[in-house]
């Protein structure tokens, strides 16, 4: 019995040793400077081992020890991250920031938005009830069947996703587009068939930013604007984006830096009205304040001309993308309208477009549709802005898609018995990289008129 404990005893003994051994040499395997209380060589493996309770800063990252090889890690990846995002930006062309874009945040999904919005646009009505009768009703039912003659590349996106506005700040840095003309309405307002969308700005704002892209604000003729609703609404802007650096400031002659807004629509409000806002005696008046900017009106009739000088507006723009629409969409009467404006001193941006067809959503309005022609009627409008010598050309539009008249990627698809549009023979940038060869042929014809 005795020699039974003895040998027991023994052997004890030696597995105490055995153990003893293994923890020495695992010691031995460590990492220089790690402790000796974690378990089983972890140290060897600093991003499996667990966080100790209290040695942490606050919201430091669960799994990830606070050593300094993770630190380290962490500082590489963001490094990595930093400068991958350079060398993108490296492979983009320079971006022209006399080249402005029109952009709608108002589409919707429903992973979200918890429906769609805008993509199920509702087929409008003729004015004439007779007219109307022999057309379609209803509205369209995405994601296949959407509110489109052509059908986006992303699909039925909601312009809340941060994928989405990732993609097309980057297909705007290949198109060489320096500003996007924000679709705005103020906080809690929206147009008819959509959802407030101003809460989306700041998101937009900082992704344009990382993209060197600059945001000005299109603002749409929302309900009760007039001059005072205007001054609050610029005010709001300028206060809660102005100092934001995606923040579009345009360098006047005088050597200022001042914001710069299209006003939709700008005809439905009086000249007499505007001139409280625009003229420097007027009751409501932004000019010499924090709040003062570069105001663009928009000219769809010929008339309008001395209507938007009488208001007090810096300039004009045209916007539609269907040449012979309106006196001021149609590229022949640019130069005289450019002669007008460099008489009155007001700035003239015409609105250039890849083509317009809106049918899916007004199926009697074929007759003010314009045929691509595969790019070819987008470089002549473009060649007939570059021709009046302007400062700045906007694009009607990146991607508002009910009119087609959208740049954005665009892919072939059928649905049922709907065939898209699409723009083969071409790959989907086609009309990206037509905006970029243009916008290279714009810095340098605008070099030769500075001269």
């Amino acid at each position: 019995m005795a020699r039974f404990q003895r040998k027991t005893f023994l052997t004890l003994i030696g597995f105490i040793l055995f153990i003893f051994g293994i923890m020495v040499v695992l010691k031995t395997l460590r990492p220089e400077g790690a402790g000796f209380e974690s378990p089983f060589g972890l140290g060897l493996f600093p991003e499996l081992q667990r966080a100790e309770s209290g040695d942490n800063p606050p919201n430091h990252q669960k799994g990830i020890a606070d050593s300094k090889p993770a630190v380290d890690q962490l500082k590489k990846g963001s490094t990595k991250s930093t400068m991958t995002l350079a060398a993108k930006l490296e492979e983009f062309p320079v971006p022209n920031y006399n080249l402005h874009v029109f952009y709608y945040s108002w589409y919707g999904s429903p992973q979200f938005d918890g429906k769609y919005i805008h993509w199920d646009h509702p087929i409008l009505p003729h004015w004439d009830p007779k007219v109307a009768s022999n057309f379609p009703k209803g509205k369209h039912s995405p994601p296949d069947d959407v509110g489109s003659n052509f059908y986006p590349g992303l699909g039925a996106y909601s312009s809340r996703d941060p994928t989405v506005i990732e993609a097309h700040m980057q297909q705007l840095r290949t198109a060489a587009i320096g500003v996007l003309a924000l679709s705005w309405y103020p906080p809690g307002m929206k147009e008819d068939n959509g959802e407030p969308t101003d809460g989306l700005v700041p998101a937009i704002m900082d992704i344009a930013h990382k993209y060197q892209v600059k945001v000005t604000f299109h603002i749409e003729p929302y309900k009760g604007r007039d001059d005072l609703s205007m001054y609050n609404s610029v005010k709001y802007i300028v206060d809660k984006y102005g100092d934001h650096p995606a923040f579009y400031r345009y360098k006047t002659s005088n050597g200022k830096h001042l914001p710069l807004f299209y006003v939709y629509d700008s005809y439905l409000t009086s000249p007499e009205m505007w001139t409280r806002l625009l003229k420097e005696s007027g009751h409501h008046s932004i000019r010499n304040t924090a709040y003062d900017g570069i105001f663009i009106g928009l000219l769809v009739e010929e008339k309008q001309k001395n209507e938007i000088l009488t208001a007090g507006f810096d300039g004009l723009y045209t916007y539609f993308a269907t040449n012979g629409f309106s006196f001021g969409s149609s590229h022949r009467n640019w130069k005289s309208i450019k002669g007008f404006c460099d008489s009155n001193n007001l700035m003239f941006i015409p609105s250039v477009g890849p083509g317009y067809i809106d049918t899916s959503i007004r199926p009697w309005n074929l007759h003010n549709t314009r045929n691509r022609i595969n790019g070819k009627y987008y470089e002549t409008a473009l060649s007939a802005a570059l021709e009046v010598r302007t400062d700045i050309v906007s694009i009607t539009s990146f991607n508002e898609w009910h009119e087609g008249t959208q740049i954005e990627k665009a892919i072939p698809k059928i649905a049922g018995q709907t065939t898209y549009q699409d723009y083969l023979p071409h790959k989907a940038d086609i009309y990206l990289e037509i905006t970029r060869k243009w916008a290279e042929k714009f810095q340098k014809e605008r070099e030769k008129w500075l001269v």
